[in-house]
């Protein structure tokens, strides 16, 4: 295939098509929305904001928000978990360190803990990556449940539709 004047342009897009069985992107303008509605509540003051809901590889990325002070969990990961903290901060009761804004956090699979929210912050938001599952565990490890893809997409369908959204509104961050 012989190389045009063009080609060399940066500007110019790919020409080609993608791969017919290659799924479609996800864009989520406003990841922080002013729509209350888009937030899944899990508790009265914890809730999450669903970004990609991967059933076919078994992960979640969601913007989780605490409006109040306390012990969120105690879990346990079976594989890797990525934290970005958007807003406030929190730790773990098991480690020294404290997540602020701005931090990046990676929790190695095998990890449990128990995530506290301080009492001097009002709102923390953190993007989160949960690849596999979270284990609610007790402080001795016994298993109390358990949240995965599939209990996330479920939250998402009942709530959505709850809220006059329609549950196939979940349908746009699921693959």
């Amino acid at each position: 295939m012989p190389l045009e004047a063009d080609d060399h342009n940066p500007m110019m897009p790919y020409q080609l098509p993608f791969p017919p069985d290659a799924q479609d992107e996800i864009v989520v303008n406003a990841a922080i929305p002013d729509d209350e509605r888009i937030w899944v509540p899990q508790t009265e003051t914890v809730s999450f904001r669903p970004l990609c809901l991967n059933r076919s590889q078994g992960y979640w990325m969601n913007l989780l928000r605490v409006r109040q002070s306390g012990v969120l969990s105690r879990h346990r990961h079976p594989l890797p978990v990525h934290g970005f903290v958007l807003k406030g901060r929190w730790h773990y009761l098991e480690h020294d360190w404290v997540a602020t804004e701005g931090s990046y956090v990676f929790e190695p699979p095998g990890e449990t803990h128990t995530l506290v929210v301080p009492e001097d912050v009002d709102e923390m938001i953190t993007y989160f990556q949960v690849n596999g599952a979270m284990i609610y565990v007790d402080p001795y490890g016994k298993v109390m449940g358990y949240e995965d893809v599939f209990t996330k997409i479920d939250m998402c369908r009942k709530h959505y539709a709850e809220v006059g959204l329609g549950e196939d509104y979940a349908d746009q961050f699921i693959r």
